[in-house]
């Protein structure tokens, strides 16, 4: 008997001893060794794949080798991110885009293989975003904003001698969102408010305009059929959720596509109508449907254990299936599928070979009650040793927007923070995308109030987890999740210990008054949403704004800002740092030159994150014992 209670006593102590082994940790430097990438197009003899990559610490353009996959650098930029957009059709050239210091004023470029460039699009204020290319591979279509810094009207330019013919002046306030591959038909979309659009067809032959949408839904469009006799688009109309539907141009007749009870969040067709991919958002993640349209049936298609697929491209052939894949514990690679073989090749591994993935966590999905009883979803990341032995300090994460979605995919600030002791629940308050139409447009003029409801509520069930220390929970997020922290510093001044802000909105009234001149279209929009300042609604705009309350904040609080941010002007940060300062609150600051909303630079981001930590680390972590070293140095 003696040596049966021996033996359990040794099994539970060998369990403890388990269960609080410290996971490796790595340092920020290693994490930001991993590599992001973004695009894939199919070369013209589809032997090789056009992609973005910050192996070199800002992006490059890459082309990856299909048969030898090995990966070269195009370019070799030090200053600037460049970011591929396709091959020029017929020749050798590249496309790219690229602005200055984050400013958003993206311009079209011309790479010649000799390494020669041309801005195809060279105004000093003007903004200009790819649309494709013609059916027939003579043209470039893009929209530009050249002509009215507001607008975004239609160009095409022919290839070789490139000068832009202008196709739709948009002088009607109507955004353009797609062009059928002749040009001869423009899809046109009216924003109403974030979650209702109309969706128009317009026949430049006949100048007919056509509306396709019904009120109070939202509408999007995803191409034309080969012979563009069909439009594609997607739409919450009679329903929750997103639905592809399909639009008959000579008849006029509606008909579903695909339908399931979540968003469909993207579709396409192979270039002759063979083959249709269709993404679900599946609680968080991508999945995805492949299926042959000749003879109507679902195919089998890979399968990534915890895969988010972000994206996919048919070759022109229809033979290859490029994906790009993320899970919530590595970066996002690129694979071909073929559809002939059935085989898939893995073109990139993006994470660093040092880390190992077995010491990330993966997210997962949970759901607490809010205030009001209504559910929210969220992604939990717990460390690998917390235990009710091992208690854990933690952060609600608040993602941006206002309408984004925390989602199970790689964030390699999240994994840092995880690695070293914080559990993270980021959290998908009302308000969020993802969820159904209803869901997403609860905080319509109610920000700052019921989502910081939502967010709060995450705080008490991260206290409910016996393997939290309740009394360390801080708060992080960036642009609307920036907002978010500080109106939780501010309104909420008791729950949160610390706050996060990456360059977050304090004052609703100028941000909503200096919206950038590109964002024309959307702006009514927003106003629809959040209060337009120019009326009545600024009173409480003024309200929800932490910086007209920043007397109240009493817990440190770290802000990060890009300086070149034309969504959230660095007065913002500026001015919120001040105020709390005054307080006699302990506030770190930094700024960025270079940067703007978001950023991408590594150096820049090794060196803010890891601040990030260090400032964690001293005022949540490890507070109680600074304050016991500062009472004996008194």
């Amino acid at each position: 008997m003696k040596q049966m209670k021996y033996l359990i006593f040794l099994l539970t102590a060998t369990m403890i001893a388990q269960e609080q082994e410290e996971p490796k940790k790595y340092s920020i430097e290693q994490f930001y060794e991993n590599t992001r990438i973004g695009g894939g197009q199919f070369s013209n003899d589809e032997t090789k794949l056009l992609i973005s990559s910050d192996e070199s610490g800002i992006f490059n353009i890459y082309e990856i080798d299909l048969s030898e996959q090995t990966i070269r650098p195009i370019t070799t930029s030090k200053d600037e991110s460049l970011f591929a957009v396709d091959y020029v059709p017929g020749t050798n050239d590249i496309l790219y885009s690229a602005d200055k210091g984050g400013n958003e004023l993206d311009h079209l470029y011309l790479l010649k293989p000799d390494g020669s460039t041309q801005d195809l699009t060279p105004g000093e204020k003007e903004k200009a975003n790819f649309l494709g290319w013609s059916v027939d591979n003579q043209f470039l279509f893009y929209l530009s904003n050249k002509r009215d810094s507001r607008y975004f009207d239609l160009y095409r330019a022919k290839i070789g001698d490139w000068e832009p013919e202008l196709l739709y002046e948009n002088s009607n306030g109507l955004m353009i969102s797609d062009v059928s591959p002749s040009g001869k038909y423009i899809v046109l979309n009216q924003p109403i408010t974030t979650s209702e659009n109309k969706l128009f067809l317009y026949d430049k032959a006949s100048d007919k305009l056509t509306e396709i949408s019904k009120p109070g839904s939202s509408y999007s469009p995803t191409g034309f059929n080969k012979e563009e006799t069909a439009l594609f688009f997607t739409t919450d109309h009679g329903g929750e959720f997103n639905k592809l539907m399909s639009y008959d141009i000579s008849t006029e007749i509606k008909a579903v596509v695909f339908e399931t009870n979540w968003d469909v969040m993207y579709s396409t067709l192979s270039k002759n109508d063979k083959y249709r991919v269709i993404a679900i958002n599946e609680d968080g993640s991508n999945k995805l449907i492949l299926r042959d349209e000749k003879n109507n049936e679902q195919l089998d298609r890979p399968e990534f254990s915890d895969g988010n697929i972000v994206a996919a491209k048919f070759s022109d052939s229809e033979n290859l299936l490029r994906l790009t894949v993320g899970t919530s514990k590595t970066p996002n690679n690129i694979y071909v599928y073929n559809l002939i073989t059935k085989e898939v090749q893995k073109l990139t591994r993006t994470l660093n070979p040092e880390i190992d993935p077995n010491d990330l966590v993966a997210g997962e999905v949970v759901r607490y009650k809010s205030f009001d009883d209504l559910e929210i979803p969220a992604i939990f990341y717990k460390p690998k040793n917390a235990s009710p032995n091992n208690k854990k300090p933690a952060l609600v994460w608040v993602h941006g927007g206002p309408g984004g979605q925390s989602r199970v995919s790689y964030f390699a600030l999240i994994q840092y923070l995880v690695n070293h002791g914080y559990a993270i629940l980021a959290v998908n308050n009302r308000g969020s995308s993802g969820y159904g139409k209803s869901f997403y447009k609860m905080d319509d003029k109610n920000h700052g109030e019921k989502d910081l409801q939502d967010i709060i509520y995450g705080k008490k069930w991260l206290q409910s987890q016996d393997y939290i220390n309740k009394d360390q929970i801080g708060i992080i997020g960036g642009s609307y999740g920036g907002y978010m922290t500080m109106a939780a510093m501010t309104f909420a001044p008791d729950e949160f210990e610390v706050g996060v802000n990456i360059f977050g909105v304090t004052n609703w009234i100028r941000t909503l008054r200096s919206i950038p001149p590109f964002w024309e279209d959307y702006k009514k929009a927003l106003y629809e949403e959040l209060g337009d300042p120019n009326t009545q609604d600024s009173i409480r705009l003024k309200k929800i704004s932490p910086l007209f309350h920043a007397e109240k904040v009493k817990n440190p609080v770290m802000v990060l800002q890009g300086a070149n941010d034309p969504r959230v002007l660095q007065i913002e940060s500026d001015e919120i740092v001040e105020a709390v300062r005054a307080n006699n609150v302990p506030v770190e600051y930094v700024v960025f030159e270079d940067e703007g909303h978001g950023f991408i630079k590594k150096e820049n981001e090794i060196k803010g994150y890891k601040q990030i930590l260090l400032f964690l680390n001293k005022y949540l972590r490890d507070k109680d014992l600074n304050l016991k070293e500062e009472n004996l140095k008194d």
